[in-house]
């Protein structure tokens, strides 16, 4: 269920969240507008590239950017996005504490209807505990919410597949008499991404994802971290899972300017307190090293640049060395996050997908089909 022909796939994450992945100041970050998700939406259709992935958010994690303390709707804004775009997949990010699978599997049969067949589920366990006590609920130990989110899983993919009536009786969840009409478009459902890292969540996407979303320190830990989540795919579900991985780009047209910003965004004006914040939220329930000053330095700067992605520093040539290695390492794609998004597309646009398309990485956009034309 992959995405686009395409040898290397690209998405843009994060357009729904103020700041969208940069945890800076810096003018010209993500304000949350649907006007401002429409023309990134088109203009991310128009240069073909592959998804659109949102950030499931409820609360920020403040400081002086406040950052991602407004954040659309991720079921919602995919369905509007759907209407106003033509091949680009339009995915919804959940986290399952926070939604009954029943609706779940409704609303996105409904947006894989309105957008043709071009609907994608990114579903997160729940790794931020104030988020799920909004709900009412209690985080659960971090092994058992992937054994919460697998029958999860069960039950929406029995929703999508399933012709008729039928009973699910489970250790979460008893919903019986169960009816879900109509069934997705794409066949045999919508495709799945995930963003499992640790032994439970690896073995979680290998048996439920199409796509996997991993973060890794450098390209080499990467390069293991695809071989080992591919092999269990293969060896314990028979299964292929295409692995992604994540870009913050900060791109310039040489490289003495493109570390002047990055100085800029992350050194000057970069808000080391909501990084803290979300840093010691994702590290709270896992064997975390955060106490060594040195490497939560690295880690607070790496989360400043992009959700802890791999910050690409440099020329359009770099950029588009690093994206080409990363293919190497045996990605099937990346998420990319700026933190001007607008000044970003129209760069990669212009400047990089040239480069990707003229070493065979990519073909031109008009020449991609849609899910609906495949």
């Amino acid at each position: 269920m992959t995405l686009s022909a395409n040898k290397f796939q690209l998405a843009v994450f994060g357009c729904n969240v103020s700041h969208g992945c940069t945890i800076s100041t810096a003018a010209h970050g993500i304000e949350v507008s649907w006007d401002e998700s429409l023309r990134l939406a088109r203009k991310a259709d128009q240069l073909g590239l592959e998804a659109f992935i949102p950030v499931c958010r409820w609360k920020g994690f403040g400081g002086p950017s406040e950052f991602n303390h407004r954040a659309f709707e991720t079921f919602t804004w995919a369905a509007g996005l759907a209407q106003a775009t033509r091949k680009l997949f339009v995915f919804s990010t959940t986290a399952v504490p926070s939604i009954h699978p029943l609706l779940a599997a409704k609303q996105a049969a409904t947006v894989d209807h309105i957008s043709a067949g071009r609907f994608g589920l990114n579903v997160v366990a729940g790794w931020n505990r104030d988020e799920v006590a909004m709900f009412g609920k209690t985080q659960l130990p971090h092994d058992e919410r992937y054994e919460y989110a697998d029958e999860w899983m069960q039950l929406i993919n029995d929703l999508w597949t399933r012709e008729g009536a039928f009973d699910f009786s489970g250790k979460y969840f008893d919903a019986p008499a169960c009816y879900a009409e109509p069934k997705p478009v794409q066949t045999p459902r919508p495709v799945v991404m995930s963003a499992g890292v640790s032994p439970a969540g690896r073995r979680f996407a290998a048996q439920h994802a199409d796509m996997n979303f991993i973060l890794a320190p450098n390209l080499d830990v990467a390069r293991d971290t695809v071989a080992d989540l591919k092999h269990i795919a293969a060896s314990e579900f028979n299964r292929q899972v295409d692995v992604w991985g994540n870009a913050a780009i900060f791109c310039r047209p040489t490289q003495a300017e493109a570390d002047d910003y990055y100085h800029y965004v992350i050194d000057e004006v970069g808000d080391r307190v909501a990084a803290g914040n979300l840093l010691d939220t994702f590290t709270a329930e896992s064997a975390s090293q955060s106490d060594d000053p040195e490497l939560r330095e690295a880690y607070l700067r790496n989360m400043m640049a992009g959700y802890s992605g791999f910050p690409v520093v440099g020329t359009p040539e770099t950029v588009a060395d690093f994206l080409q290695n990363m293919s190497a390492c045996g990605m099937a794609g990346t998420t990319l996050s700026w933190p001007d998004y607008d000044a970003g597309l129209e760069q990669l646009g212009s400047e990089i997908l040239p480069i990707l398309e003229a070493r065979g990485m990519r073909s031109p956009a008009e020449t991609i089909q849609s899910a609906g034309e495949r």
